[in-house]
């Protein structure tokens, strides 16, 4: 091949790259979710219908239409891991490389790579949690199958399972444990459920043989194996944590353990599940992800609840944690989600953990005293209010106007250790004047000409929207629609929390 005929590769190649970037440039996405939409709405309605060879065929519908693989592309393109690649050191950057990408999804002879294992530090810094990253085709291939396996996981879901599902969040799990414990009449005693390892030990058989997926395609997510210092490492049991598929997995593993705790303490004397059997025994369940807790009206009942779960996780492959499952009373209060739930004198109160508080004092004095050294006040703001509008958010629900107080009180004297380790030689009022001003009729507020830092003692507390348990994500957009609106302007009709 001569230079000219080279040149005429390397034009006809670049045509072709700037052919599909414009492509992927101009799709319609509101057409393509409408369409996608659709084929999930139709799979929701025949596993109501429970006919399950519809749900094949529309499942095989779905991850063959290029409307799902464009989608899953993009999934895997916006989200947060979208620039960390995998074994194959792959990143689609350009739209002509995502173009291909949806292109080239697709089933026939299918083989995923090891995925590449990397170990992230948990909250407790004692131990650290295993993370395995797929390439970005794998990634793409999950989110393809997810859209097909959603609406099976969503309507046959248990209705006190909120981790990792369809609008719905930590508040929703917080308002139901609200419901089960604030009158005097609730169950006075829980059993706080941790599951050991759950991602990592799930039984892969038990997988294969209760997931409405594609077998083969399945196989592949889940005997994919890790590469970890260059050594190769085969998978026996699990979904790994960072895959796109594995939270959906995780939770169809631990679907049906509401039922069977209904089965087994709601049960009359006529076999039959009844209101009096279950106001008698109190137990109620609410899970998010891995953690949950079920009520009980006596310790006794608790323990028995506890050998229950015991047995019905045996048959995945998974196992209490001894030291994190525990029996307490809602006098002495648990935790969970980061909140603490205790009554004193029948009145139950929601608050921040403190560990949950903890945590947010530890990031903080990071950011100010270790990475702030060197950061101008402007900067140094917005990475302030980053974590506590965020944080703040996340607890303005709860009983949280006290412990905002205590911690915008200790934000001033971290700020305050600041601006005196900048100016050693200044005296107070100088600092005070160059750093801290009146806006609004406030004093003492840190801030710039561009920036004022958010305090939390004015973020409102507002009560969260109760969740209709029996809407149907796929059935009843409207309300979610509704609700999502009332949940943006919670001082509408909604009493506030003092």
């Amino acid at each position: 091949m001569n230079d000219n005929d080279s040149m005429a590769v390397k034009t006809e190649s670049l045509s072709n790259n700037e052919l599909l970037a414009e492509q992927w440039r101009t799709i319609d996405w509101q057409t393509v979710e409408l369409v996608v939409n659709r084929l999930q709405i139709r799979i929701a309605k025949a596993v109501k219908q429970d006919n399950w060879n519809k749900i094949k065929r529309l499942q095989y519908l779905i991850t063959h239409s290029f409307s799902a693989k464009l989608l899953a592309v993009k999934n895997v393109v916006t989200n947060k891991g979208k620039n960390t690649p995998g074994i194959d050191k792959v990143i689609w950057r350009t739209d002509s490389d995502k173009m291909k990408a949806a292109l080239s999804l697709t089933d026939r002879r299918y083989k995923s790579k090891p995925l590449r294992r990397v170990y992230i530090e948990k909250k407790n810094k004692k131990s650290k949690r295993p993370l395995s990253i797929p390439c970005m085709y794998d990634r793409a291939m999950q989110a393809l199958y997810t859209l097909a396996l959603q609406p099976i996981a969503e309507t046959l879901a248990d209705k006190h399972s909120y981790g990792f599902r369809k609008y719905r969040s930590c508040q929703d799990a917080c308002e139901h444990i609200f419901t089960i414990f604030s009158r005097k009449y609730s169950p006075q005693w829980v059993l706080e459920g941790d599951i050991k390892g759950c991602f990592d030990n799930i039984n892969h058989q038990w997988l294969i043989d209760n997931i409405p997926m594609d077998k083969s395609v399945l196989k592949q997510f889940l005997k994919s194996g890790f590469v970890y210092k260059g050594e190769l490492f085969y998978t026996t049991s699990g979904t790994p944590q960072g895959g796109i598929i594995s939270p959906i997995l995780a939770n169809m593993a631990l679907d049906g353990l509401q039922k069977k705790l209904a089965e087994t303490f709601d049960i009359s004397r006529t076999g039959r599940i009844s209101e009096r059997a279950h106001k008698r025994n109190k137990v109620n369940f609410v899970r998010y992800a891995d953690d949950f807790i079920v009520s009980a009206a006596t310790k006794e009942i608790a323990e028995e609840v506890k050998i229950v779960i015991r047995d019905f996780l045996n048959i995945r492959g998974l196992q209490l944690s001894e030291e994190k499952t525990l029996v307490t009373n809602i006098n002495d209060g648990f935790d969970l989600l980061g909140w603490t739930f205790r009554k004193f004198k029948d009145k139950l109160i929601i608050k921040p953990s403190r560990k949950s508080v903890k945590a947010l004092i530890t990031s903080l004095n990071d950011v100010i005293l270790r990475q702030g050294k060197a950061l101008s006040q402007d900067v140094l703001i917005c990475k302030l209010n980053q974590k506590l509008t965020g944080w703040g958010n996340y607890h303005k629900s709860v009983c949280s106007k006290t412990t905002f107080q205590k911690i915008d009180t200790i934000v001033f004297t971290l700020l305050w250790k600041w601006a005196c380790h900048r100016h050693t030689r200044k005296g107070r009022k100088w600092i005070k004047v160059k750093y801290w001003h009146t806006v609004n009729h406030r004093n003492w507020v840190f801030s710039t000409e561009n920036r004022e830092l958010r305090s939390l003692s004015y973020i409102p507390i507002t009560r969260h929207p109760k969740l209709n348990l029996s809407a149907n994500p796929y059935f009843d957009q409207p309300y979610f629609l509704k609700r999502k609106v009332i949940k943006s302007l919670p001082e509408i009709g909604l009493p506030e929390i003092v």
